[in-house]
């Protein structure tokens, strides 16, 4: 069954050669100095051109990076080495690389104010509070992208994979985060491209694995990568917990914050012109925004309604704005 799915999958007459393979995603083999000398210049640029995407707030500019960033290249190195038990460097590649793309984006946060809201910026809140579905979107992005590398005839989707897994962006969040003294936005966004490393490493051994490529290199090849697999599984639990973990507790805040809002809104349902504005959980404390035309009804009302929807000891924060919505008409009419 296994065999007739990666038949289908990857067929004989499409798969690519060892040798290719290699001379695609092993910076080592063959013209080194023309393959780092391209791979550092266009990583440096695609770092530019993320941070600043990150800091404008462009989500174009920062799809534009992700499309010329090369560090997908050396990841996917390491899985195809994994799976021949030869070391190419290109680990200590990756490593190197994720150096600089952090020093990009710190240099790049100067251009920030002082008192600039991190968190007020998309391109930076989507990217530090990575959960389960990150993981799971970054796996089978990875198998994409594996499987377009080692298949001759569907190289055209390589571009698209550079935008659906998040390498350098994530790291140049790292970058400004840190420059702005940020910490926990900073490791937010490090878990991130954290568990897309492991992903897209894991997936491109499974494919590579397949295909047979580490027999190819070592005939004993029957249990060629058991260790590496064992070494990746754990690693990948690593990333798993605190990401699941994360998830459970983003779906637990929704839920909190969507029961406030419903006693919010029944505690001024009494009152004419008053409407909830918004509401959101920050540093364990839940947050109300109201707007009112005239006096609130009493707090004690609302924390009454609030008990048994929300856990007990959660601080509370009635934010209030005095003003009334006016429908002024159309211009024109």
């Amino acid at each position: 069954m296994i065999s007739k799915v990666r038949a289908h999958v990857l067929p004989v007459s499409q798969r690519r050669s060892l040798d290719d393979l290699t001379q695609d995603l092993d910076l080592s083999s063959g013209d080194t100095a023309s393959k780092r000398s391209a791979f550092w210049t266009m990583l440096t640029l695609s770092s530019i051109i993320a941070a600043g995407g990150v800091i404008t707030d462009s989500t174009a500019t920062v799809i534009g990076a992700m499309i010329i960033a090369p560090l997908s290249t050396p990841i996917m190195g390491i899985a195809l080495g994994s799976v021949q038990r030869r070391r190419t460097g290109s680990l200590l590649i990756v490593l190197l690389a994720c150096l600089l793309v952090i020093a990009v984006g710190m240099v790049m946060s100067v251009f920030l104010p002082g008192d600039y809201d991190l968190l007020s910026d998309s391109q930076i809140s989507s990217r530090t509070s990575p959960g389960l579905m990150d993981l799971i979107a970054a796996l089978a992005t990875g198998l994409a992208g594996a499987v377009a590398l080692s298949r001759r005839d569907v190289a055209a989707v390589l571009p698209g994979v550079a935008i659906a897994i998040s390498l350098v962006p994530p790291l140049v969040v790292v970058g400004v985060c840190l420059g702005k003294l940020a910490g926990w936005p900073a490791l937010g966004a490090l878990a991130l491209f954290v568990s897309n490393l492991f992903a897209l490493v894991f997936a491109g051994m499974v494919v590579f694995a397949s295909l047979g490529y580490a027999t190819q290199v070592d005939t004993a090849a029957g249990r060629p990568t058991r260790r590496a697999y064992a070494a990746m599984a754990l690693l990948f639990v690593v990333v798993l917990v605190p990401l699941t973990a994360n998830t459970a507790l983003t779906l637990l805040l929704n839920a909190w914050t969507s029961r406030t809002r419903d006693a919010a809104q029944e505690w001024l349902a009494d009152e004419p012109g008053a409407e909830v504005t918004s509401v959101d959980a920050n540093a364990r404390t839940m947050y109300i925004h109201v707007r009112t035309p005239g006096e609130l009804p009493p707090v004690g009302s609302l924390l009454d309604r609030l008990e048994g929807r929300i856990p007990d000891g959660v601080p509370v924060v009635v934010d209030s704005s005095r003003g009334r919505r006016i429908d002024a008409g159309t211009v024109g009419d």
